[in-house]
């Protein structure tokens, strides 16, 4: 029997390939419903939903669920990103993002984002452009330059403007991988991931 992430990875896997979702265990039950793919719980209904005739295929997730940060990262492994805000029904939007080689992608709480930069600043080498932390706004990768957090806000300044959030909103950025144990990318890789996000 599938663990509850697996049959969220299961269901993630299947439905960008457009494949038909038939999968269950105690907790969750994922199907096609007409034109969709849907994953669903008795307690909170409807957790999960993409139609497979998009061209452009996008993930509709439910705010607020206890799935949620199982749903994200099975998301984010394959490159679909939170885009824009919760729609009427409480739902986010995840859309398939080209990512930058060599980077790895984060959908987290604005809090986390603002501690890996904390960590890097730490070790960061004055001059150049910095590119370890990369922030997604107006459709477009942008290098981190700095990010200051006060009175419960986060100010996150790169070279085209500052970004104003607050400290339990949802940003996607990137870190950069090098496969060195030693490089501060790979120990935040494994550091964001094993945090609480939802």
């Amino acid at each position: 029997m599938l663990s509850d992430s697996e049959l969220i990875e299961t269901f993630v896997q299947q439905s960008i390939q457009r494949q038909e979702v038939l999968l269950a265990n105690p907790a969750l039950t994922a199907r096609r419903v007409f034109s969709s793919n849907q994953l669903t719980t008795k307690t909170e209904g409807l957790l999960l939903a993409i139609n497979l005739l998009e061209e452009n295929l996008q993930f509709r997730v439910k705010s607020g669920s206890v799935y949620w940060e199982a749903i994200n990262q099975a998301l984010v492994s394959q490159h679909f990103l939170l885009k824009g805000e919760i729609d009427r029904q409480g739902f986010y939007q995840y859309r398939a993002i080209k990512l930058p080689q060599g980077y790895q992608a984060n959908c987290t709480h604005a809090v986390l984002l603002w501690r890996a930069w904390w960590r890097y600043q730490q070790q960061i080498i004055r001059g150049g452009i910095p590119l370890e932390l990369l922030i997604r706004t107006r459709d477009t990768w942008y290098p981190i330059r700095n990010v200051e957090c006060g009175r419960g806000l986060i100010y996150i300044q790169t070279f085209g403007s500052e970004i104003q959030l607050c400290s339990d909103d949802l940003v996607v950025w990137l870190n950069r991988i090098t496969g060195n144990p030693n490089n501060f990318s790979d120990r935040l890789r494994t550091n964001v991931h094993l945090r609480r996000v939802g």
